[in-house]
């Protein structure tokens, strides 16, 4: 069975906040899948990002890191 925009509202709704990987190993979709309706609910006005910044790296080497602080940053989902 697909999940639908419906069950990715129910979780979120349920959940209150989870990332895009919580909600692709919950609903048993390929990230890309679930990146793709979050986007949708985003663009309809039913789910809001929110992008929270790294204060710091717990091993200390995002100076070293290729990708920067972006990836320690993490993205979460909720519903408006």
């Amino acid at each position: 069975m697909m999940a639908t925009l419906i069950d990715v509202r129910n979780l979120l709704a349920l959940r209150g906040r989870m990332d895009a990987q919580q909600l692709s190993n919950e609903l048993h979709l390929p990230r890309a899948m679930i990146d793709a309706m979050l986007e949708r609910m985003e663009a309809m006005g039913k789910a809001q990002r929110i992008r929270q910044q790294a204060t710091g790296c717990l091993t200390g080497s995002c100076k070293q890191c290729p990708d920067g602080k972006t990836a320690c940053a993490q993205e979460w989902w909720t519903l408006r």
